[in-house]
């Protein structure tokens, strides 16, 4: 058996056989290139060439098409997307990923439309105006044809948090059972002592969002809580996006993996609340939203009730479907090492069609995810076009409805095709650089994990540097699909868009990120556009198939860094295969 060699090592091996900065000095490796995982020049130099902007356009022009009609789970466009994604690595050769002999794993969905039949907020004897999908939202993950909640109590919680580790909790033991509850998003933002301006870095992570921040924690300290509803208060820079894309949801099919809805039981009710109409609800109870929010901030803080109750129907229209992960394996060249993996993940799901909407209904999704699902094809492009596939196995996994929830990476990673203590790394590419070359690249969560070691290296050798997260506080390492093999222990890589834009003024990729979120995330208009520059997707997706590379040839595992609340699984994970 080949000796492996430490990250680093591998990563110099392959820039000096041809992934050098232009100008560099190009040198042959020496030895059999028939060697298991060999770096040759001609083998890396095409591996990388063939990753290019004409073939990232024309996956994404295919796939957010008209014809596609918004890639949502269980329609048309599913089945296009299934067809073309399979018949893309049969061109490559890549053999199928499932050891079934198919490029399928089937993912049970249960699809629920919601219509809310009756709501109403009473709050000291008098009914406040709140109109559906305008100001707030109501849905049931509860697989029933119709769930109502009556004069449910109203009980403000604060930021609806309980974590042990940061000494805090913001429900003291009250009874919530049967309750409605309102709950801030985000952590609980406690100033920082010695600069109150800023939040305090030793509290929930400071500015970056930790998972006690997101909705999905909220929805289940609730139902954990025995709650009857939850609404999660919006705000937009908070949660970091606009009403509008909570509210996209209204009258919209949503998923759940089947049998999930018992296994966990959510609160019958869940939801989101706007800001203006939490304010008047508030208001009717003599309360001031701003003053609840500052003292929610206190690690004494207790539930408010607000006086009043709320009672809410929704019918459900119930369908199951069988969706679909689609994947292919390149099978390592090592005999002692292809059962283990290294997985690439993006979704190739988005929003489908709206026909509610005037003028253009269809979601088309063209940065989000086609453009991952682009590059996760060249991706393998690249493995393929090697002369000889590295010593482990490469898993390329398009996963369906993440964006109801990353239900696909969910069902994988709970019931993974190859074992997760065999899988060494999990590398996710969920939107690409649309907009240019950057100095930099930007790692989601960085510090968490080897990978983020592994991936430094790789950049400096191409002159790039890595930086972390601009927008921490929103959240985004626990909105995509590499969470679900997080949650499960996997080291997980998640890169975004640099901000360092070559030829561009200081600021510009700011503009463009707060113009794609305001004018094109999870709205129709995410199409294709004229003025995109994909040099910088080409230069990111090229640097991720390195680290891919390094990881499936070195000696040394990913391991998550001490600290990270992924650590103890996977340890234990580890412990329980010896």
């Amino acid at each position: 058996m080949k000796r492996l060699l430490d990250f680093k090592t591998v990563l110099v091996l392959l820039f000096l056989a041809g992934a050098c900065r232009p100008g560099d000095q190009r040198a042959e490796t020496d030895g059999d290139p028939t060697e298991p995982g060999r770096v040759t020049s001609a083998s890396v130099e095409a591996a990388l060439g063939s990753v290019t902007a004409d073939g990232l356009l024309s996956h994404i022009e295919v796939l957010s098409s008209d014809e596609y009609e918004g890639r949502a789970p269980g329609t048309a466009g599913e089945e296009l997307t299934v067809d073309y994604l399979t018949g893309r690595f049969q061109e490559l050769g890549i053999e199928p990923g499932n050891p079934d002999g198919t490029f399928i794993q089937d993912v049970p969905l249960v699809g629920l439309t919601a219509e809310v039949t009756e709501a109403a907020f009473l709050v000291g004897g008098e009914l406040v105006p709140m109109k559906g999908k305008e100001d707030y939202t109501a849905f049931t993950s509860l697989v029933e044809p119709e769930v109502s909640i009556r004069d449910s109590e109203i009980v403000f919680v604060g930021y609806g948090v309980a974590a042990p580790e940061y000494d805090w909790d913001d429900f003291k033991g009250a009874d919530l059972a049967g309750k409605t509850l309102l709950m801030l998003v985000n952590d609980p933002a406690i100033p920082d002592p010695i600069d109150p301006s800023a939040l305090d870095p030793e509290m929930f992570n400071g500015r970056a969002m930790t998972y006690y921040g997101r909705w999905t924690y909220k929805y289940e300290i609730a139902a954990e809580l025995g709650a009857a509803a939850v609404f999660v208060i919006h705000e937009t820079d908070p949660a970091g996006y606009p009403w509008a894309v909570p509210a996209a949801n209204w009258g919209r099919e949503r998923f759940i993996i089947a049998a999930d809805g018992e296994a966990s039981r959510p609160a019958p009710i869940t939801g989101w609340m706007q800001l203006d109409a939490t304010r008047r609800l508030l208001d009717a109870a003599g309360l001031d939203f701003d003053e609840m929010k500052a003292a929610a901030a206190d690690a004494a803080f207790r539930p408010v009730e607000l006086g009043g109750t709320a009672s809410v129907t929704v019918r459900n229209e119930i369908r199951e479907i069988s969706s679909r992960n689609v994947l292919a394996k390149l099978e390592g060249s090592d005999p002692d090492l292809a059962d283990e993996y290294v997985v690439f993940t993006a979704h190739w799901d988005h929003l489908g069609k709206n026909e509610s909407l005037e003028g253009d209904q269809i979601y088309n999704g063209a940065k989000d995810n086609a453009s991952g699902t682009a590059g996760l094809l060249e991706i393998a492009r690249a493995f393929a076009t090697l002369e000889v596939p590295p010593s482990r196995s490469i898993l390329f996994l398009a996963v369906t409805a993440e964006e109801k929830g990353l239900l696909g990476a969910k069902y994988y990673a709970q019931n993974p095709l190859y074992p997760l203590e065999k899988t060494l790394a999990n590398i996710n590419m969920d939107g690409a650089n649309l907009w240019g070359r950057t100095e930099d690249i930007v790692v989601v969560g960085l510090g968490n994990s080897t990978l983020d070691d592994v991936l430094t290296t790789a950049a400096d050798e191409m002159g790039r540097v890595v930086l972390p997260d601009p927008e921490p506080e929103k959240g985004f390492f626990y909105r995509s699909d590499h969470f679900e093999f997080a949650k499960e222990g996997v080291p997980a890589l998640y890169v975004d868009e640099g901000t360092l834009f070559v030829g561009k003024p200081e600021g510009y990729g700011d503009e463009r990120r707060v113009e794609y979120t305001s004018r094109d995330y999870h709205k129709p208009s995410d199409e294709v556009k004229p003025d995109w520059d994909l040099a910088g997707a080409v230069d990111d997706f090229r640097l991720l198939f390195l680290v891919g590379n390094a990881v499936a040839e070195a000696d040394a595992w990913p391991e998550w860094k001490p600290g990270t609340e992924f650590k103890a699984t996977r340890e234990a994970m580890l412990s329980a295969s010896d």
